[in-house]
């Protein structure tokens, strides 16, 4: 665990470096493309469908394990939002508290944090966010949000290859990760993760293949940044 919690903080440095390096032109270029957003129910593939498409587009991937490690620490919060200007800032602050109003949010810490990890990701651009509600936090405008779905069978199937168990114990890992998500999406954002309508974009990799998936999210992603 410590091994990869120091991954996750080598992760999050290079990171944060990467976006102060950029330069005014590169930054102002960085603003205005939009970021995906996967939202995935577990065993769909929506990890390998995220990263596909992250070196298809070439965008930053963040993963859920590094969106909350970054919204656990406080100073990495901080540290996320020194990348950005002083405009930046008083924009990311002054849709976070419309958002909490317009949701009628009670962010404790944590939420305070998240969103403004994921706001400062936004605002960075060339993005793709796994999780934590990241679709909830954006501006529609901003973001293009996917769902990626699958039938039940087919998730239980993943899973117990994945991560070589049997085929009960990979059903009760799906339907428990299942219901944590739904727990956390509206215990933070008063929302149904499951509804068609949170999201732009809703796949089930049942039809589509991964690389099928990956074709139909840089379309949307296209046809929505002209407007």
């Amino acid at each position: 665990m410590k091994t990869r919690t120091r991954s996750i903080h080598q992760i999050i440095e290079e990171q944060v470096q990467k976006w102060q390096i950029l330069d005014k032109k590169e930054k102002k270029e960085a603003e205005e493309i939009s970021v995906v957003t996967i939202s995935r129910e577990p065993g769909s593939g929506g990890n390998i469908v995220a990263k596909s498409l992250s070196e298809k587009l070439d965008f930053d991937l963040f993963y859920q394990e590094v969106i909350h490690e970054m919204a656990e620490s406080a100073r990495v919060s901080v540290r996320l939002l020194e990348t950005l200007d002083e405009k930046g800032v008083s924009v990311l602050e002054d849709w976070i508290s419309s958002l909490v109003d317009k949701r009628h949010l009670w962010p404790d810490r944590y939420l305070q944090h998240l969103m403004k990890v994921i706001g400062t990701i936004g605002k960075h651009g060339r993005a793709v966010i796994v999780g934590r509600g990241a679709n909830f936090v954006l501006p529609p405008d901003k973001r293009l949000s996917v769902r990626i779905v699958a039938p039940l069978e087919i998730r239980i199937k993943n899973v117990t290859r994945d991560f070589g168990i049997d085929k009960e114990e990979a059903r009760r890992r799906v339907v428990r990760t299942d219901s944590d998500r739904r727990a956390f999406v509206r215990k933070y954002f008063n929302a149904d993760i499951r509804a068609p309508l949170n999201y732009d974009l809703v796949i089930n990799i049942g039809i589509l293949s991964i690389e099928g998936a990956v074709d139909a999210i840089k379309g949307a992603l296209s046809q929505k940044s002209k407007g």
